[in-house]
């Protein structure tokens, strides 16, 4: 049996092939990133690269995909290792190095869509000027440890200020993470399907979900 056919069922044969053909790029393999990989392999999506130059700790363990015997290796490369292991197929292809305004042009060259799941500032502004200038769609995906998550395309979006708290510290809840993570799915999905560009917030207190409405900064750090 096809390995995608519970999603072709919902889908069509024209949409999932334009899923396989698709080349996205994920900027970060953290919480965000690593799901969202993952939920995008299992989708039918062939095309993707993953940048991230960070090694699984154990304090990921939690909201990331990853098992102990993975600590101390390079989350890209475990990422595409994991997945082509179980899908059988060369779904990702690992970039495990720092993207910096220096190299981004370079790493996001050749993307059809760049989906920025970074969790500090400085790499986020790097991921938008670049794209940019290359013209070339970009997705951002936040959270904040309140409760809050974001999947906004880069032409509403205003980069976070850093929130002077180190990522790996503030309070993050697994039910918020895959919330975001199937939310900003189903909107690439749309994006590969039919060019459709939807913004939305998520809070997980009231579990709503809402179109963005583009008041004021971004207020996701991760």
């Amino acid at each position: 049996m096809d390995r995608l056919y519970h999603e072709r069922l919902h889908r069509s044969d024209a949409t999932m092939a334009r899923l396989k053909g698709l080349p996205v790029t994920i900027c970060g393999a953290g919480a965000l990133g690593a799901n969202l990989a993952e939920n995008l392999a299992r989708q039918g999506f062939e095309k993707l690269t993953v940048i991230d130059r960070d090694r699984v700790e154990e304090h990921n363990l939690s909201t990331q995909p990853w098992h102990r015997s993975d600590i101390g290796a390079f989350k890209a490369k475990i990422l595409a290792n994991s997945l082509f292991r179980a899908l059988g197929v060369a779904a990702v292809t690992a970039k495990a190095e720092e993207l910096t305004p220096g190299n981004a042009a370079k790493l996001l060259a050749g993307s059809g869509l760049v989906v920025d799941a970074f969790d500090n500032s400085a790499s986020r502004r790097a991921v938008s000027d670049a794209c940019r200038a290359a013209g070339l769609p970009c997705l951002h995906v936040g959270l904040s440890g309140d409760g809050y998550a974001e999947v906004i395309w880069d032409e509403a979006y205003t980069v976070p200020p850093d929130a002077g708290v180190d990522a790996c510290d503030y309070p993050l809840a697994r039910n918020l993470v895959l919330m975001a993570v199937a939310v900003a799915a189903e909107v690439v999905v749309g994006f590969a399907a039919s060019g459709e560009r939807r913004s939305v917030t998520l809070t997980l207190g009231d579990f709503a979900v809402r179109p963005y409405e583009g008041v004021g900064a971004s207020k996701s750090s991760a």
